[in-house]
């Protein structure tokens, strides 16, 4: 066993069980896809720690992006409960690390990403060894309504809004998994759609980067 599969096995081993990832599906798939591909050539050393990595910096170095911590994103994946056979809209592909993951999970996946410098590494990532997933390019927030509905919805990262225009591509049964809130302050959330409405729950405290598209709205101050 090399270096970075020891190293896989202890991230799932000590990050996913002890946060009560208890999904075989979902620890196989985050001990198979190798993390130390999708991050940073400058973080690689650090790529199975468990923090969230920056993957992309403002101007004065601070992160604007970053990965979600593996145990924050196993749980989310728990909760969302992807299948063989669903579709589903990743929101906020990043370089590309959760669509490999998803990818192993689901039937199909289609990653959006707004910004084409982080859209154009992940694909060329993904090309190498993922057959059943797309990178597309476009506004987070508008989601993808070209391949719509989708079985699951999976925003990776967080957001201060309502994503109205994303529930509204969920197949009827249909999740839609996302962290809402800033910080300390976040919480993951599932939405379920369902023949006559749509129901939201909050199910366990986590922190991500507020995505592109998604910051609070300014409210207007006499």
């Amino acid at each position: 066993m090399g270096d970075e599969a020891i190293l896989r096995t202890r991230m799932v081993n000590n990050q996913l069980r002890t946060f009560d990832v208890t999904d075989h599906r979902i620890q196989d798939a985050m001990l198979t896809v190798p993390r130390e591909h999708f991050v940073p050539a400058d973080l690689k050393a650090i790529a199975y720690s468990d923090e969230a990595l920056p993957i992309q910096r403002d101007a004065i170095g601070r992160p604007v992006r970053t990965m979600t911590r593996p145990a924050v994103l196993g749980r989310m994946l728990q909760l969302a409960q992807p299948t063989e056979d669903d579709v589903v809209l990743l929101v906020g592909a990043g370089l590309g690390y959760t669509a490999a993951v998803l990818g192993q999970l689901a039937g199909s996946v289609i990653a959006l990403e707004c910004d084409e410098d982080l859209a154009a590494t992940a694909s060329a990532d993904l090309e190498e060894d993922v057959s059943n997933v797309v990178v597309v390019t476009g506004p987070l927030e508008a989601g993808w309504p070209k391949e719509a509905p989708y079985d699951v919805i999976f925003v990776d990262g967080a957001i201060l809004t309502e994503p109205a225009a994303l529930i509204e591509q969920l197949k009827v049964g249909g999740r839609l998994v996302t962290i809402f809130g800033e910080g300390l302050s976040g919480r993951s959330q599932i939405f379920t759609k369902g023949e006559h409405g749509v129901s939201m729950r909050f199910a366990f405290n986590a922190a991500a980067t507020v995505l592109p598209g998604f910051a609070a709205q300014p409210s207007f101050v006499f």
